[in-house]
């Protein structure tokens, strides 16, 4: 990778509509509802409240969607960061049915904003392809007949003639397909839900840090370097940011950064590559997601630390993933290489909920963050205008220390350890499939032999 040609911005940076910036806070006001954080939750959670006739002010540390909001892959999909299986386990089948429901909605939800508002540069394509990399099928023939029989989602298996057929890619072999799944432009969509909560009536302050909190009485205090915020109820929707201001809050998260390139435009050998235009994901971990950009280019995200590391040194592997998924696109150049720090709670559920009477957090997003920032929105401000209860069912998930710097080395230990132990696995699939497939010709050649033999074909 040549350096000096990749930018710095995200491809999604680069590819923004226009955006205009709003102001600081220069003041002191009184609002119904203060909302921490401009990312996808706390703009969610604006545009409801305001939409309900309640006043709400969001107050943006930095600029909109900088962090994760506005650097993810941008797939949306039914599920949480935890395995379904995981969830049963802690609620038993009626709530996680419900809570899989919740997370539907928070698709549709995005679905129907984009297409209400008239989002320009979001540009919805439709469909999700989740592809075994070893040639194990029960266990994902067993995920998709329990999320396709107890849940009713819509769900197809991909045998792998049909996966290779579109992803020509000897490392695949099995996939599960939702086809009500989508991929947007995650920032694109951002701006898009500040733009409506806006328009609902909610205001939107940036490089408007909240410094101190007092959430005591009816009336709690938001500080913030130039003026101060009084509110019946504070959303707290920082996430990992939340930092100084909510230490204990910010410690139950465990901060991950992935990564991601977009490449230079790849021509016909794309296609050769692949055809599927929906989003693409061959891991539960951080490798890889992907899916196809401008028509002949790829956004390829990948490899995960606890700890930032410059994009432009993790592209190279990147690069290497791509050269190994797909070996006939050969060394692809990249454009642009990104990071995004997104926060996990230790059960990976969302932290949804009241925290005290009229404070609320909406945290712990990271896997699949745009439905449930998405559901989060609507449960919070459902919960403060309605009294809606709904919210209850993330209690059994609660507030756990994500166990600082050691579980921050334990993750990474993990992750590390479970990419060699399936590097291996892989390997060795592979191997059984080419074993299968010279054998299949084998007796092929020996049948072909036979007819010969036999006046059945013609020599």
């Amino acid at each position: 990778m040549n350096a000096a040609t990749t930018s710095k911005s995200s491809w999604f940076e680069a590819s923004r509509v226009e955006n205009r910036e709003r102001p600081r806070l220069a003041f002191d006001i009184d609002v119904d509802v203060c909302v921490i954080g401009g990312g996808l939750a706390g703009l969610t959670t604006a545009r409801e409240v305001a939409r309900r006739g309640w006043s709400v002010a969001v107050l943006e540390a930095r600029h909109l969607a900088w962090s994760a909001s506005g650097r993810n892959a941008g797939f949306v999909l039914p599920g949480f960061g935890a395995e379904i299986d995981q969830v049963i386990a802690r609620v038993g089948l009626d709530n996680a049915k419900q809570l899989w429901a919740l997370s539907e909605a928070g698709v549709e939800y995005v679905r129907e904003t984009i297409r209400d508002t008239g989002m320009p540069g979001v540009d919805p394509g439709d469909g999700y392809l989740h592809v075994s990399k070893t040639d194990k099928s029960d266990e994902l023939l067993e995920y998709m007949e329990l999320l396709g029989g107890e849940f009713g989602v819509e769900i197809e298996n991909w045998p792998v003639e049909r996966v290779r057929a579109s992803l020509k890619s000897e490392r695949y072999f099995n996939a599960i397909h939702l086809p009500r799944a989508f991929h947007i432009h995650p920032l694109n969509y951002a701006l898009g839900l500040a733009a409506a909560a806006e328009q609902a009536g909610a205001r939107i302050f940036e490089e408007t840090p909240a410094l101190e909190i007092d959430p005591a009485g009816v009336r709690k205090r938001i500080v913030t370097p130039s003026g101060r915020v009084r509110a019946g109820h504070i959303v707290l929707a920082g996430n990992v940011h939340l930092g100084k201001l909510m230490p204990r809050i910010s410690a139950t998260l465990m901060p991950v950064t992935t990564y991601t390139i977009a490449t230079a435009p790849l021509g016909d050998g794309l296609a050769d590559a692949l055809t599927y235009r929906g989003a693409i994901s061959d891991t539960d971990w951080a490798d890889n997601h992907y899916r196809i950009i401008d028509g002949d280019r790829l956004l390829w995200t990948g490899r995960m630390t606890t700890w930032k590391s410059n994009p432009h040194r993790i592209a190279r592997f990147l690069q290497m993933d791509i050269r190994h998924v797909y070996p006939g696109l050969g060394e692809v150049e990249v454009a642009n290489a990104w990071a995004g720090t997104l926060g996990l709670s230790v059960h990976r559920m969302p932290q949804i909920g009241e925290l005290r009477p009229g404070v609320w957090l909406a945290s712990a997003f990271g896997g699949h963050g745009i439905n449930t920032t998405a559901m989060a929105g609507g449960l919070i401000a459902r919960a403060i205008i309605d009294g809606d209860q709904t919210w209850r069912l993330f209690l059994p998930f609660e507030l756990v220390w994500a166990g600082g710097i050691f579980g921050r080395a334990a993750t990474q230990a993990l992750y590390w350890t479970t990419r060699r132990v399936e590097s291996v696995e892989q390997l060795l699939a592979r191997r059984r499939d080419a074993a299968r497939r010279r054998e299949a010709r084998a007796t092929g050649a020996k049948e072909t032999r036979r007819k010969r033999r036999a006046g059945e074909v013609s020599p």
